[in-house]
């Protein structure tokens, strides 16, 4: 598999839109390797940067359809090989690059870079999840490069996670809203009653919710109360996956840029023992991976300088960055606006890529101030993308299950 991806990954990499730009293996080494990125579309205009999240997803294959959407709306995308991921992993021997070559200040000078090559004096900033922390720290060390910036799913760095606790909680477990407030009873009586623990919840929960939504959550955890746990194990070892697995060559390769996840972004920050924390689900992967030695931008400070126009998208069921971070990046930077997408959940880029490119194009043609209104309608377009398949498949496993034999106890 990873041999036929590698070589699908390579004939997309060729001429005329594939090109290599040399690199430093480390700034302060002889070393170079090359970088791969990707141009599309027609020249002309302000081109747009798109950066995906992770870290350690891939650009050149995962995102084929998203530049063939783009090309046929008429936007020029630059889309960069992150370092240490796909046809960026290798130094000139063919070896791995190391971890310590793999840092968020590599990456944002690897941008600066491409965009050299490419001829390009300033763009639009494209990023999306882990890819917005490039963004914006490519805004702090490049601001005369930045025609525009969109923040989809936003982060500002490892001070998010108590936003993230608070929102997840009231959400779904307090039930803060009419939407969540009967699976929230649901939630708390299983806990109770001890048929889920909760050290369970953080992982299947926040998932069902955000790609399947509050109804199906609450068909999830009725049936678990009446003995039906396939579901529930199904997306136990869904998000299980996402985090422990090994990843699949030249899609998604978390293990070279883990210095970024957990040594700079704090991605194994420990659980604090309550019920919901997305933190249970890192405790393996945080113990054999780097230590968390701090993040290299303060970006909290930094926005108050970021003067171009900024749509923050943020998507109704999106627990993973939430929109109260969302809400704190339109508060810091001075030209920004709120874009909240109705029913969607994280990464418009990756879940509704249609929305996604109509909002890069109106903040490239400087109607950005448009989109809070536009957002209900944006939600509605056709939805073009594979991730928008796992609510159904929730949904499905729910209801063929009913017909299931039933087992009483969830204990861990």
């Amino acid at each position: 598999m990873g041999i036929r991806l590698g070589a699908v990954a390579r004939r997309l990499a060729g001429p005329p839109d594939g090109h290599r730009v040399r690199r430093p293996v480390t700034p302060d080494g002889t070393a170079e390797f090359d970088l791969t990125y990707l141009r599309t579309g027609p020249r002309g205009g302000v081109p747009v940067l798109v950066v995906p999240g992770g870290p350690g997803i891939a650009s050149v294959l995962p995102y084929r359809a998203l530049r063939r959407l783009a090309a046929g709306r008429g936007l020029d995308v630059i889309m960069v090989e992150h370092r240490g991921v796909g046809l960026s992993r290798h130094d000139d021997a063919g070896r791995d690059l190391p971890l310590a070559a793999v840092t968020i200040e590599q990456v944002v000078a690897d941008l600066a870079a491409v965009l050299d090559d490419a001829g390009v004096s300033r763009a639009l900033v494209y990023g999306t999840s882990y890819g917005t922390y490039l963004a914006q720290g490519f805004g702090l060390r490049h601001p005369d490069r930045v025609a525009g910036m969109v923040l989809d799913s936003p982060l500002l760095g490892p001070r998010d996670l108590a936003l993230q606790r608070a929102h997840l909680r009231a959400l779904l477990w307090d039930g803060a809203t009419p939407d969540t407030a009967r699976p929230a009873a649901l939630l708390r009586a299983l806990v109770a009653d001890g048929i889920v623990t909760s050290q369970r919840t953080g992982a299947v929960v926040p998932l069902v919710y955000e790609f399947a939504g509050p109804r199906v959550l609450a068909r999830l955890l009725a049936g678990v109360r009446e003995g039906r746990r396939r579901a529930w194990e199904f997306c136990e070892r869904a998000g299980g996956r996402e985090i422990d697995g090994a990843g699949t060559p030249f899609v998604a390769e978390t293990d070279l840029v883990a210095g970024i996840s957990y040594g700079e972004l704090h991605y194994g920050a420990p659980p604090d023992g309550k019920p919901l924390d997305p933190q249970v689900m890192y405790v393996a992967a945080a113990a054999r991976n780097p230590p968390f030695t701090g993040e290299p931008y303060d970006l909290v400070s930094a926005l108050g300088a970021f003067h171009w126009p900024t749509a923050v998208v943020s998507g109704e069921r999106d627990v993973r960055t939430p929109r109260p971070v969302a809400e704190r990046v339109v508060e810091l930077a001075p030209d920004a606006v709120l874009v909240p997408l109705p029913g969607l959940g994280h990464s418009a880029l990756d879940t509704h890529p249609l929305a996604a490119l109509h909002v890069a194009h109106a903040v490239a043609e400087g109607a950005h101030r448009r989109l809070p209104d536009l957002a209900p309608r944006l939600a509605t377009l056709p939805r073009r993308a594979m991730s928008g398949h796992l609510g159904r498949i929730i949904a499905a496993g729910i209801a063929v299950e009913r017909w299931a034999p039933r087992r009483r106890s969830m204990e861990s």
